[in-house]
């Protein structure tokens, strides 16, 4: 990195950093809206999130100690400076620094910044939500982890922006949803497991442990925390996308994918119940991992999907 340029990159990622706040939020709210239309509901404003954030950020919330404060922070960063590496169409704040691997390593950072504040709030319920919630992790990842393997071995890099350029070389049929279709349905499950959407809602669970990791948060802090699901969510389809629809080359091409992910697993998590955490593992090293192994064995090995 050329010392000369660190302030334009900064810039460059906070760019970025606002565009994912404003992007995904209103793609939320706009997703609320379409989900109550299923549901032959009439729903609120596409920009009801944004209120409740800029009404929750003008509270103040009830501390239950230093950890809680500080993991709420811990987290929130971790989760923002994961955005700030994440490539965006052309453009790329730290280019280099958009290893795979990077954005796992920041990523960790913030869930377990998340997963100390809510230990830390010292109600039962939140530690049953994030015991689960790390539970899952275990599940979504491994079979996640042996599709992404398989990509950067077959393609030789795992740089998300050289992956989505690769996939960009002879369009639609160069894309490793073409390519590789059994890791990518593999890969879209585990996306409903990071999302935490239905049936991969176990650590959350409002009915039963009362919104689990959060169920102490109020004001400020759940403000916060608000932000960072847009961001979280904002890693996550990002990330499918340049893995296996190609990345990017323009606005129109980035809009219309974002939210075809999106949505589309929005809409499949109002159509499913929701998995108990013993049921969530046992699929997950079931069919996911099955998928995931028969790819990665069909790239590594026979050479299919490069």
């Amino acid at each position: 990195m050329v010392i000369n340029q660190l302030p334009l990159q900064i810039l460059t990622g906070l760019a970025i950093l606002a565009f994912a706040f404003f992007w995904q939020t209103s793609l939320s709210g706009i997703t609320r809206k379409i989900v109550a239309r299923y549901h032959k509901r009439y729903g609120p404003k596409w920009y009801q999130e944004f209120r409740d954030i800029f009404k929750l950020m003008s509270k103040t919330g009830v501390t239950h100690g230093w950890v809680y404060d500080f993991g709420v922070m811990m987290a929130l960063g971790g989760i923002m400076a994961t955005v700030m590496f994440m490539p965006l169409m052309k453009f790329t704040a730290f280019p280099g620094f958009d290893n795979f691997f990077i954005y796992v390593y920041l990523f960790a950072v913030g869930m377990l910044g998340m997963a100390m504040s809510a230990v830390g709030s010292g109600n039962p319920l939140a530690g049953i939500g994030v015991m689960r919630a790390l539970t899952q992790m275990v599940g979504y990842e491994v079979p996640f982890m042996i599709v992404v393997l398989a990509i950067i071995n077959g393609h030789g890099t795992s740089s998300l922006s050289q992956l989505a350029a690769i996939q960009q070389q002879a369009g639609v049929l160069s894309w490793n949803l073409v390519k590789m279709p059994i890791g990518t349905v593999a890969a879209f499950i585990c996306l409903l497991g990071m999302l935490g959407k239905k049936p991969f809602e176990t650590f959350i669970a409002p009915a039963e442990i009362a919104s689990g990791p959060m169920v102490e948060y109020g004001g400020k802090q759940l403000g916060m925390l608000m932000i960072l699901h847009q961001f979280s969510i904002f890693i996550e389809v990002s990330l499918f996308m340049n893995l296996f629809l190609g990345g990017a080359a323009n606005p129109l091409g980035f809009a219309l994918k974002y939210m075809a992910v999106y949505v589309l697993a929005s809409l499949i998590s109002q159509a499913m119940g929701r998995f108990k955490i013993d049921q969530v593992i046992k699929f997950f090293y079931k069919i996911p991992i099955a998928l995931a192994i028969l790819q990665a064995v069909m790239v590594v090995y026979l050479g299919w999907g490069v």
